[in-house]
């Protein structure tokens, strides 16, 4: 799909109680990583659960680009057969990743790793954000920057090293994307590369890199972790099942939470310790949540998540759980705009580079539909009453996915209808948003 079309507009509006049960698209971020460590091992890597959404359509695109045989059984059932450690291929053309933040930025990892060279470019979204933290460590490790669009941004083209160099680097923001792309680039280091970061950020990319064969050890120090990989190992293909993203279940989790008389079960929930930010949120706002049938998939804990209708209390969320939750704060602010009192989200300046201004977005989204608010430095304070908010706004959504359900979740609460600007750009992580919530009972108008 293009994100350069025509919009879209949705609008949604109050209705009945929502009640059923959804299971939410498979994990975003397992997703891109299944892919690339499949292209990077030897043998056949067998994917079940994956995420159809265009950011990993973008970044199976890629993988086959350098060299990975890539091929779908069926829905959500991909075989990736690899080119192991040190064997990609310079693809032929430019590697286009749409909106696909976290893919872009994992594949450069990738490629700064290997004596390849590929050009990365995206969409309108895509070029307008920072890839310099990126770039920084991957030039430590040997990569050359050949060209770049202005402030490091995409279009750009790395040439990668024959053997990259293992560093020790201290990340300057609490970013798993960063850490990531430096892991991958150390996959074809001699020696050991090490990641240090002040705040724990979402741990995939080391689980994986375990399943798959590689050696990484990870050492708390308060509340960051330092993670050293040792370099050029063999990595083997694995069998990946992808739990359903805590991500996308946020959606559906908070409608369920602000529409009167609702009651939903949303099946097969990751677990991570590290993406639970937004549920120890609504647990602290009173929401009635309830985890059942906890079990293992994929290598992580998943459960089945009970949400029932609740009287929302406003709460302070404090920064450091902003890594746990980052990607759900714009749907955070629809919960406290329902809620009692003020709640204030802390140290949400990473929320300015997503794939929009996520905070100067959802602050107009908040204006536009009658709610009180107020951004404070990197802080979010939203006063609820504890009524249903007024409503009747459009939102721009600025080409972001999150903004568009986010707001899409307000209006089924709203006194009036809420509209969003486009609601195309879904599609990058939730395709089948819309009929998963109408299934539930959601009045959307297309």
């Amino acid at each position: 799909m293009s994100h350069d079309s025509t919009p879209s507009p949705i609008t949604a509006q109050a209705g009945t109680a929502l009640r059923g049960r959804l299971r939410p698209p498979g994990d975003k971020s397992i997703s891109h990583r299944a892919i690339i460590l499949g292209l990077l091992s030897l043998g056949e890597t067998r994917i079940e659960g994956l995420l159809e959404g265009d950011d990993v359509l973008r970044t199976a695109a890629a993988a086959k680009a350098l060299g990975a045989g890539i091929d779908r059984d069926g829905e959500g059932r991909w075989r990736v057969r690899g080119v192991g450690v040190g064997g990609l291929s310079d693809p032929e053309g430019v590697l286009d990743f749409g909106n696909a933040g976290t893919g872009s930025r994992l594949m450069m990892g990738v490629v700064g790793g290997h004596p390849v060279t590929a050009t990365f470019d995206g969409d309108a979204s895509l070029r307008k954000r920072p890839m310099r933290r990126i770039l920084d460590p991957l030039v430590q490790m040997g990569v050359t920057v050949v060209q770049q669009a202005e402030g490091g941004r995409v279009p750009l083209t790395l040439r990668g090293p024959r053997e990259a160099v293992p560093i020790t680097y201290e990340s300057p923001v609490a970013s798993a994307q960063v850490k990531s792309a430096v892991l991958l680039a150390g996959l074809n280091a001699p020696g050991v590369t090490t990641v240090v970061e002040a705040a724990a950020t979402r741990d995939h990319t080391e689980r994986m890199l375990r399943l798959f064969g590689a050696d990484v050890q990870v050492e708390v120090l308060g509340h960051g972790r330092r993670v050293a990989l040792t370099g050029q190992p063999t990595l083997r293909a694995a069998e990946v099942v992808v739990p359903a993203d805590p991500s996308s279940a946020a959606f559906a989790m908070v409608a369920a939470l602000v529409v009167p008389g609702s009651e939903v079960v949303i099946e097969g929930v990751m677990m991570n310790p590290l993406r639970t930010g937004l549920l120890a949120t609504l647990l602290e706002m009173g929401g009635d949540i309830e985890r059942l049938n906890a079990r293992e998939e994929g290598g992580e804990t998943v459960a089945d998540l009970r949400v029932r209708h609740s009287r929302l209390k406003g709460v302070t969320v404090p920064p450091e759980r902003a890594p746990a939750m980052i990607d759900e704060y714009p749907v955070l602010a629809v919960a406290a705009a329902c809620a009692q009192g003020t709640t204030r989200m802390q140290g949400l300046h990473e929320l300015r580079v997503k794939e929009s201004d996520r905070l100067a977005a959802v602050a107009a989204g908040l204006k536009a539909n009658g709610v009180p608010h107020a951004v404070e430095g990197d802080d979010l304070v939203v006063h609820g009453d504890g009524a249903a908010p007024r409503g009747g706004g459009t939102v721009a959504t600025h080409l972001d996915h999150r903004i568009a359900m986010a707001f899409l979740v307000l209006g089924l609460a709203a006194r009036q209808p809420v509209t969003v600007d486009d609601g195309a750009m879904i599609a990058t992580s939730y395709p089948a948003f819309l009929a998963d919530m109408r299934a539930l009972g959601a009045a959307f108008r297309e």
